[in-house]
């Protein structure tokens, strides 16, 4: 067996036939399901039931609800295969989906972590900023290109992902620490020197809807986000730093510099382009022009303006500053 499948489920039964119907059309046949129903009280329990009795490489676990990454977890330690897929319970995936990231990770010894490109559904219903979230994941396609952007938000859809399962086990699986699951292994895995890559076609098609975990649990709140960020930055690049600076004093910069402050972090000062913020103090900090720009001290840049991240990654490669050596982009 060369797959399994993380399938955790609650109160899944109006979107989990449509989930359950893509896997069983896989091109790709060598994979078990693990299917961790996670204290539903609707019929979800039954319908992977019926489906496991239907196809025997499903094994269905059914758990006191206790939240989604004891489900996850539960999921890994029965896991049986090499690799590990992630699938959510409303999703839907391209039948050639495991086939080809079964491949991609096969041909490439050196990733342990293979997403792909997804499209998000309904169409209709989707709203500009998810929009421009999939076209900026859906960008993201090399280690490269995902270790640059790995501080601005998750640049791996987590049902969209096949890990190999002994980097997922060496990292301790998934931590509830009160911030985004997947993003928190993320950046555990990549501090431990693991690869990222996503095979380069859509392959999972991922629904978006006002309901979902990610838009509803307090976790997955963008303060939460910035405390994860803040977190591995200090274990990344901040060791040893008594003070950092910011590119941007508005919204996106003031927020991360209060949780900076907060994890004890000294802001020597805000970098901005606005002549009306230059020369003001913000949050006991000095605003300054990019001629302020001082090489001992680490450069975080959190500006959200359309654009404005590239141009500023401009600027900086012309003053000779490199990422992430001299500065992470966070916004």
């Amino acid at each position: 067996m060369r797959l399994s499948v993380l399938l955790p489920c609650r109160d899944a039964e109006a979107t989990l036939p449509a989930a359950l119907g893509s896997v069983s059309r896989q091109t790709f046949g060598d994979f078990e399901v693990i299917a961790v129903d996670d204290g539903s009280a609707d019929a979800t329990l039954a319908i992977l039931r019926a489906w496991g009795e239907r196809d025997p490489r499903v094994r269905v676990i059914a758990q006191p609800a206790q939240g989604l990454v004891a489900a996850l977890n539960r999921a890994i330690a029965e896991a049986q295969a090499p690799l590990l897929a992630r699938m959510d319970a409303d999703d839907v995936a391209h039948p050639r989906r495991f086939a080809r990231q079964v491949a991609f990770l096969e041909q490439h010894r050196e990733v342990g972590v293979a997403g792909c490109l997804v499209r998000c559904f309904p169409r209709t219903a989707l709203k500009q900023g998810m929009l421009r979230y999939e076209r900026w994941v859906n960008a993201l396609i090399t280690h490269q290109q995902i270790e640059r952007d790995l501080f601005v938000e998750s640049p791996l859809p987590h049902p969209s992902v096949v890990m190999r399962a002994d980097v997922v086990r060496a990292a301790g699986g998934y931590r509830d620490a009160g911030w985004p699951e997947d993003y928190d292994l993320w950046l555990r895995l990549f501090g431990q020197g693991v690869r990222f890559a996503k095979a380069p076609e859509v392959l999972h098609f991922w629904r978006d809807r006002p309901d979902r975990l990610s838009r509803t649990h307090a976790a997955y709140a963008s303060t939460q986000f910035r405390r994860c960020k803040v977190h591995y930055l200090r274990e990344m690049h901040l060791q040893g730093r008594e003070a950092v600076a910011i590119w941007g004093a508005g919204k996106e910069g003031k927020a991360l510099a209060r949780h900076l402050k907060r994890a004890g972090l000294r802001l020597a000062r805000f970098i901005d382009v606005d002549p009306n913020k230059i020369g003001q103090t913000v949050l006991g900090a000095p605003v300054v022009s990019a001629e302020g720009l001082r090489r001992d001290e680490y450069l975080l840049v959190a500006v959200g303006a359309a654009g404005a991240r590239e141009e500023i990654r401009a600027e900086l490669a012309a003053r000779g500053f490199s990422e992430p050596r001299d500065y992470r982009t966070t916004a």
